[in-house]
C-alpha cells in the first residue's frame, strides 16, 4: 500500500460517520440546552455585529473589536470551500447535499456560540499584554485536562501549515498561472511578502486588515452571484424545490444515495463554516467584550453568513446552471467557474478566479493567527517569531509545489482538532448555559434602562 493510500484511509476514518455524528450531535445537544438560541437571538446578534449599538463590549478587555474579531474568524472561514467545497458536495452527494449543509450550519451556530463563550471566559493575557484563548485554554483551565489541550494545540499548529497555508497559496498560484500565465513562484513571492507585512502587525494588524479586506472580498463574490440569481429569479423556486426533493428522495433512500447526500453535505458544511473544529474561538477570545455571551452571539453570525448566505449563492448558481448533471467528481474545481460563466459570459469565470484569490489569501491570514496561538501555547509566546518566519516561507513553497498529499494530511489534522474541542464543549456545556443565563439578565437590565431613558427623554 502506498503512502498516499494510507493517508487517504486515515482521512476517511477521521472524517468518517462517527466524527460527523459527533460534530452535528454536539450542535443538536447545545441547541436544545440553549433553547434554540440561534433562532431567538440571531436578529440581536446581527445588530450587535453590524449595527451601531453602544453595547459592543468596548469597555471590556481585549485586543480587537467585536467586528474585527468576527472578520478575523471569517477571513479563515471564507475560503475556497465556499466555492469548490459546495461544488464537491453537489457532485459527490447530489443536489440534496445542499440541504444537509444548511442543517449542519443551523446546529453549527449553537456550537460556534458555545466555543466563543468558553474562549472568552477562559482567555488569558500573555507577556506581551495580548489576549490568548481558544480550546487549548478552556480544555486546560475549564476542564483541567492539559494533555488534551496540548493535543489540540499540536493538531491546530500542524493544520495551519497545510489547510491554512500551502493548499491556499497553491490554489492562488494555479489560478493565476492558468488564467493569466503568471509564474507560480512569482505568485508565491508576492503572497509571502503580503502575508509577512500583515503578520508583523500581530492580531491588531490582522484585525484591521480583515475588517476591510473580508467585507470587500465577500461583497465582490456575493454581488456576482446575486446578479445571476436576480437575472434568473424565475428559476430560483425550482432550484430550491430540486434541492429539497433530492434531499428526501424516496428512491435514494433505498439505494443509499440519501446517505451520500447527508455525509457530503454535512462534511462540506463543516469544512466551510468550521463550527466545532475549534479554530474560530481563538479569534473570538481576542475581542473587546464585557461579557462572554455578547461576543459569542457575534461569533455565531459567522456560521450564518458563511453557509446560509455565501454557500447558498454558490449552490443556487450551480443548480440553476444544470452543469452538474453527469459530471465526474474530479470536476469540482471547475464547475463553479463554469456555472458563473454560463450566466455571465466573459465575466463569470473571472469573478470566481478573483474570488478564489481573495478567499484563499484571507484564509492564509486568518489561519496564521490560529497557528501562532497554538504554537505559543506549546512553546511559549516569546518564541512565536519562529512560527511566523516558518509560516511565511511555507506560503511561497506551497505556491510552487504540488500539495495534494499535503492537503490530505492537513485534512486529517483539521479533523483531529475537532475531537478534543467537542469533548470540551460537551463536558463544559453547563458553563455555557450558565454564562448564557447570566448574559440574559444583563440584556434584560439593558432593555429596562433603555426604556427608562426613553421615558425621561419624552417627558
Amino acid at each position: 500500500m502506498s503512502f498516499s493510500s494510507i493517508v487517504d484511509a486515515i482521512n476517511n476514518v477521521v472524517w468518517g460517520p462517527i466524527t460527523l455524528f459527533l460534530i452535528v450531535g454536539t450542535g443538536i445537544y447545545l441547541t436544545i440546552r440553549l433553547r434554540f438560541l440561534q433562532i431567538r437571538d440571531l436578529p440581536y446578534a446581527l445588530r450587535l455585529t453590524f449595527g451601531r449599538s453602544k453595547k459592543k463590549g468596548k469597555s471590556g478587555e481585549g485586543d480587537i473589536s467585536h467586528f474585527q474579531s468576527l472578520m478575523t474568524a471569517m477571513a479563515a472561514t471564507l475560503g475556497i470551500g465556499n466555492m469548490t467545497g459546495v461544488a464537491s458536495a453537489i457532485l459527490l452527494g447530489g443536489v440534496g447535499a445542499l440541504f444537509w449543509m444548511w442543517v449542519a450550519a443551523f446546529f453549527g451556530m449553537a456550537t460556534k456560540y458555545g466555543e466563543a463563550i468558553l474562549a472568552v471566559k477562559y482567555r488569558v493575557v500573555n507577556h506581551k499584554g495580548e489576549i490568548s484563548g481558544g480550546p487549548m485554554y478552556y480544555l486546560e483551565k475549564g476542564l483541567g485536562w492539559k494533555w488534551l489541550a496540548i493535543l489540540f494545540a499540536l493538531f491546530g499548529c500542524l493544520a495551519s501549515f497545510g489547510i491554512g497555508n500551502m493548499t491556499q497559496s497553491n490554489t492562488v498560484a494555479s489560478s493565476l498561472a492558468t488564467n493569466f500565465d503568471v509564474n507560480p513562484w512569482v505568485t508565491g513571492f508576492i503572497l509571502m511578502a503580503l502575508t509577512g507585512l500583515v503578520l508583523l502587525g500581530g492580531i491588531k494588524g490582522i484585525g484591521r486588515v480583515s475588517a476591510v479586506f473580508v467585507p470587500f472580498m465577500a461583497l465582490f463574490y456575493m454581488t456576482g452571484g446575486l446578479i445571476i440569481i436576480v437575472m434568473n429569479i424565475t428559476h430560483v423556486p425550482e432550484a430550491f424545490a430540486t434541492i429539497f426533493r433530492e434531499a428526501f428522495n424516496t428512491d435514494a433512500a433505498l439505494g443509499g444515495t440519501i446517505g451520500m447526500a447527508i455525509r457530503y453535505g454535512i462534511a462540506r458544511g463543516v469544512f466551510s463554516n468550521e463550527a466545532g473544529l475549534g479554530s474560530a474561538p481563538i479569534a473570538a477570545a481576542a475581542a473587546k467584550t464585557d461579557y462572554p455571551g455578547r461576543q459569542a452571539l457575534v461569533s455565531m453570525t459567522g456560521t450564518f453568513l458563511d453557509t446560509m448566505i455565501v454557500c447558498t449563492i454558490t449552490g443556487l448558481t450551480i443548480v440553476m446552471s444544470g452543469l452538474y448533471i453527469g459530471r465526474p467528481s474530479d470536476d469540482q474545481a471547475l464547475i463553479t467557474g463554469e456555472a458563473f460563466e454560463f450566466f455571465l459570459p466573459g465575466a463569470g469565470n473571472y469573478i470566481v478566479v478573483f474570488g478564489i484569490i481573495f478567499f484563499a489569501y484571507s484564509t492564509i491570514i486568518g489561519w496564521s493567527y490560529y497557528g501562532e496561538k497554538c504554537f505559543g501555547y506549546l512553546f511559549g509566546d516569546k518564541n512565536t517569531i519562529i512560527y511566523k518566519i516558518i509560516f511565511v516561507v511555507v506560503v511561497m513553497i506551497g505556491a510552487g509545489t504540488s500539495v495534494q498529499i499535503v492537503w490530505d494530511i492537513a485534512d486529517i489534522f483539521n479533523g483531529l482538532m475537532a475531537i478534543p474541542n467537542l469533548i470540551g464543549l460537551l463536558l463544559l456545556s453547563n458553563v455555557i448555559v450558565k454564562e448564557t443565563d447570566k448574559f440574559k439578565q444583563v440584556r434584560l437590565q439593558e432593555r429596562q434602562q433603555a426604556k427608562q431613558t426613553s421615558k425621561q427623554i419624552v417627558s
